[in-house]
């Protein structure tokens, strides 16, 4: 039996302990829409798995409202940085092993100074975008 390639079929991770092989990550806002409406069902519980290389810093923050995210460093270093709702930001650089959590509601953005790969568990409803 092969095994699946997290970066290219992330993982969803539903009610009653379930666990979904997701379709080919394209990265487009259409995908994560199509997520959602695959879903839907398993509201604010339900969690993606995925796992991304970065080798530019992120151009834009985002916030997930309806739950925690997890994010772990694999490869490389990933410095991400958390901005509070009264407008402080924290900076933490993840070495591979090492986690942060993304609190609900709270921004967040992240630089790489050379190829990083990071885990991600993500609680996605609701997800917002603005510019970095």
């Amino acid at each position: 039996m092969a095994g699946t390639d997290i970066k290219s079929h992330p993982i969803h991770l539903g009610l009653g302990a379930t666990a979904e092989t997701e379709p080919v990550f394209t990265g487009s806002m259409e995908w994560y829409i199509d997520y959602a409406k695959r879903h839907d069902a398993d509201g604010t519980e339900g969690r993606l798995v995925s796992m991304h290389s970065f080798s530019e810093d992120w151009d834009v923050w985002e916030m997930h409202p309806q739950g925690s995210e997890v994010v772990m460093c694999i490869t490389g270093a990933v410095t991400l940085h958390q901005e509070e709702a009264e407008g402080s930001v924290t900076t933490t650089t993840l070495s591979p092993g090492e986690y942060a959590i993304n609190q609900p509601g709270v921004w967040h953005t992240a630089d790489v100074e050379e190829e990083a790969t990071a885990l991600f568990i993500t609680a996605g409803i609701g997800t917002q975008h603005r510019p970095r």
